[in-house]
């Protein structure tokens, strides 16, 4: 069997409202899961269980109160997410863990193929021929995902919520990182696209990539998952 790209043992989240005396709200308590190559776990459950926070504690936007989580990086080396440093955390996004998250966050006036594009470049690296290769990659993934030639050199900001999403999708998958986290990325989408989400997402499995998911539609989830997990099992100690 494959190593785990992806180890939680004993994973914890509680947070605390400081303007509400300090009162705190468990999430969850004592998450155990792994995530080898080719594997798509979907996590299941309703709303307000704890999904988006548990991609968002292995990406490291939040930090859990107790436990390791282990990604492994570019260089094959171990990084518990839980304990690194910016610097750590930095590489690893660059190269290693791609996050498709619920909304585009994007620098404002920088063009939509622009904002695709910069995913390909290594920070720092200012070569003409490598960034006409990388928009070139990008305006194929903007066709791809049906996003119209007239929109591409404007900034998304004002683009339509599936617009958007169409360019969230691009800029975090067109580079082949190892493990991929999906927070419902076809949700603003119509069957057409979600489809061709569903296509890139089996061809991400086949090329190795670890992928954990969250989808609002039971069919799109039942399309790519090799594994679903209930969140429900992670509330059991905090219920």
């Amino acid at each position: 069997m494959n190593k785990p790209l992806l180890q939680l043992t004993g994973v914890a989240k509680v947070f605390t409202l400081h303007n509400q005396n300090s009162l705190e709200i468990p999430v969850f308590d004592h998450v155990n899961l792994t995530v080898s190559a080719g594997e798509c776990v979907v996590l299941d459950g309703p709303s307000g269980m704890g999904k988006s926070t548990l991609l968002k504690l292995i990406y490291a936007n939040y930090r859990s109160n107790s436990g390791q989580i282990l990604v492994t990086g570019a260089d094959g080396v171990d990084v518990d997410v839980t304990q690194a440093t910016p610097r750590e955390l930095i590489a690893l996004r660059q190269q290693t863990i791609g996050y498709v998250s619920q909304f585009l966050r994007v620098i404002p006036r920088v063009s939509a193929l622009d904002i695709v594009a910069e995913s390909l470049m290594d920070e720092g690296i200012a070569d003409p021929q490598l960034w006409e290769s990388s928009r070139n990659e990008a305006k194929q993934w903007l066709e791809r995902l049906r996003i119209p030639e007239r929109l591409w050199l404007l900034p998304p900001a004002t683009f339509s919520g599936g617009e958007q999403q169409r360019i969230n999708i691009a800029r975090n998958m067109i580079k082949p990182r190892p493990l991929l986290l999906l927070d419902e990325p076809t949700a603003s989408l119509d069957a057409a696209n979600t489809q061709t989400v569903i296509e890139l997402i089996h061809e991400a499995r086949t090329r190795g990539a670890a992928i954990v998911g969250i989808f609002h539609d039971v069919h799109v989830g039942q399309a790519v998952a090799t594994r679903h997990v209930s969140v429900a099992n992670f509330r059991e100690l905090t219920s």
